[in-house]
């Protein structure tokens, strides 16, 4: 679907309240914003489906606001940071590493190196990790990421050079490269 699609959508849905319309901008945005909460959330699912939904529902009930200033999707991602930073804001959000491991012996492979990736992201400060996922996990430009999060672009670049450092040292003296 092209951004041209996302607009015709947009207008179905502010115009019409059509939700079939709608439910095809869900379909197609739900897993990168759904991994943008996970990466956030350090894996907790449940709190990333809530965080999800909620970007969702602010989406629809706010979508008359969108002015094609800007991608449909940077939109939706400037909702789905602000959704993040008003949870955070109101809970205190910690991680107990003990929690994440669990059983190892009883953990497939791929659920370690999992858990090691959501470990190696936790160790980012939130604007690091914020820049870090926006840009390596969802492909989004420092444009973008500055337009999603209000940063400036030179703030935007810091984070991530700050961040990308912090995930290679750590994953470096975790067993993940030499």
């Amino acid at each position: 679907m092209s951004s041209l699609s996302d607009f015709s959508l947009v207008t179905q849905v502010a115009v019409m309240r059509n939700k079939r319309a709608f439910g095809q901008l869900v379909e197609k945005y739900q897993s990168p914003v759904r991994r943008f909460f996970m990466s956030h959330t350090l894996g907790d699912v449940q709190l990333s489906d809530d965080l999800s939904q909620e970007t969702f529902i602010k989406a629809y009930t706010n979508i008359a606001s969108f002015r094609k200033m800007s991608s449909f999707s940077t939109w939706l991602f400037r909702i789905a940071y602000h959704v993040l930073y008003d949870y955070k804001r109101s809970h205190k959000v910690t991680t107990d590493v003990d929690c994440l491991v669990g059983n190892s012996s009883a953990v497939r492979h791929d659920e370690v190196l999992k858990m090691d990736i959501y470990n190696a992201l936790g160790v980012l400060k939130p604007d690091e990790l914020t820049c870090v996922t926006l840009q390596l996990m969802e492909g989004y430009p420092i444009e973008e990421i500055s337009e999603i999060t209000g940063m400036a672009s030179g703030t935007v670049k810091s984070h991530l050079s700050r961040g990308k450092k912090r995930l290679a040292l750590y994953l470096k003296e975790n067993g993940y490269g030499k």
